[in-house]
Parts: C-alpha cells; structure tokens; sequence
C-alpha cells in the first residue's frame, strides 16, 4: 500500500500545500486502485500531478468542512463534463450523513440529487467497514465540532490509521491500534490553542499513539500555514519514543 500526500495544510490552503487530501493506493486484480481520502481546497490541482481524477476509484470524506471536501465540486466537473466524455457510472463517495445535498449546494444546483449521475453518495457509518477493491476503510466517529470519522484503511496486510480533524477520544484507540502509520491531525499548539473538542496537538497525537499500542510511525499533519511545523513536530516527540514525522506535498511513502 503506498500513501500520497496531496494537501496537508490545516484549515486553509497554505502557500505550499493544498488542504487535506491523500491519495491511497494498492495493486490488485492486475491494476492500481486509487482511494482519495479527504479533497480539500486545492486537492484537485495537485492530484493530477499523480493521477487523471476519472481514475479514482472512490473517494472518502472524513467530514465536511470546506478544506476536506470542497474539490469535490471540481471533480464533479471532471466527471460531468470531461471533453472525452462524461463518466459512465458514478463515483463512490462515502461521507458524513448529508454529504450529497451538501456538495449539491455548493455548487449551486438547486436539487439535492442533481449530482445523482457523477457520484454514488453512501453514508458512513460508525465502525461499519467499507470495501472498495483491495482497501477496507472503517470509519471511527472522533471527537470534532461536526460528524467526523477517522479513517482506518487496511490492504496488502499494511494499516494506515488517519485521524481526520479530531480532539483526544476514546476512538482513537481502536482506530490507531497497531497501525503501520498514524497519520495524525495536529492542528493545535500546546500552550497556546486551549480550545477543546476541536483538534489534536502534536502531543496529544502522539500520546494517543502511544496509547493505542503497535503503531509503528507517527506522522502529523493538518498544519496550519501560520504554525512553525517544527514546534509541532517537537510537542510531539516529547511523548513519542521515535522519529516523529510531517507530512510532505508530493511525497509517497510504503507501507
């Protein structure tokens, strides 16, 4: 299984990362499958550095705030309107409870279902796994001020545990238990950010990992473009007993 980073920048695309997106894929049945988790402001651009968008497989979202959904209106161009011709079956995208009506009115189209033809929307639900091609996705409901899910993706006998945007909770340790790579939100700066309910920081990432037990690699992301990573990174490797890592645009890693 090999991870993408196509966005990591928290809350708003920064001057060098879109936001959240990441591209997950595994070989199987004689062919790559591409599962994107996440495609937030910017997402869409970048990913075609890496792939054609009409060669996605399904889409995951981890919640529906702007900067981990909001591509989702480009790609509907894409498969609406692509001069090679429109899609010819939709495109899985499993979300949060409303995500179809949602995305349709972003857009501006004034019927719930008017994206019917381009996307198959499915609801997550709570633990309930998710299949699609050689990946198994179980949604966890964290602890965000909206329905959010962290991701557990499993394939190829690799597990990549992503939080999504999420505070400490009882969730994340079932979600990040043994996980090859924990690709974990740290947002927040201990000392200065006390809001609660909202995000991690990175030694709250890290002691969730811990916690969690079996987690080989711990990697934040979901910085904001206004935090020194740097500071994260060490908040982090105050709890954790290896290497911390941050995400980089651009850059694939094996699982």
């Amino acid at each position: 299984m090999k991870l993408t980073i196509i966005g990591c920048s928290g809350s708003f695309a920064g001057p060098t990362s879109p936001a959240s997106s990441y591209l997950v894929q595994s070989e199987h049945e004689g062919r790559t499958w591409n599962l994107v988790l996440d495609l937030g402001n910017g997402a869409l651009g970048a990913l075609q550095r890496h792939i054609d968008p009409r060669d996605i497989d399904a889409v995951v979202l981890s919640h529906l705030h702007p900067d981990h959904c909001i591509d989702l209106c480009g790609l509907y161009v894409v498969q609406r309107y692509h001069p090679e011709g429109a899609a010819k079956t939709p495109l899985p995208v499993h979300g949060p409870t409303g995500t179809g009506p949602r995305m349709t009115e972003a857009y501006g189209l004034d019927e719930p279902d008017a994206m019917a033809a381009e996307f198959d929307y499915r609801d997550l639900q709570e633990r309930r796994p998710v299949q699609v091609g050689p990946f198994t996705v179980t949604p966890y409901r964290v602890n965000h001020p909206i329905e959010a899910y962290g991701l557990r993706v499993e394939a190829d006998g690799a597990v990549l545990a992503y939080t999504g945007d999420t505070d400490s909770c009882d969730a994340l340790a079932p979600l990040m238990h043994g996980a090859d790579l924990v690709l974990a939100d740290a947002a927040f700066v201990d000392g200065r950010d006390d809001v609660e309910g909202i995000h991690l920081s990175g030694s709250r990432a890290a002691r969730a990992a811990l916690d969690a037990g079996g987690v080989q690699r711990l990697m934040l992301t979901h910085i904001p473009a206004w935090n020194d990573p740097e500071v994260c990174r060490a908040q982090a490797a105050g709890v954790w007993p290896g290497e911390v890592e941050l995400a980089v645009p651009d850059t694939a890693y094996e699982l």
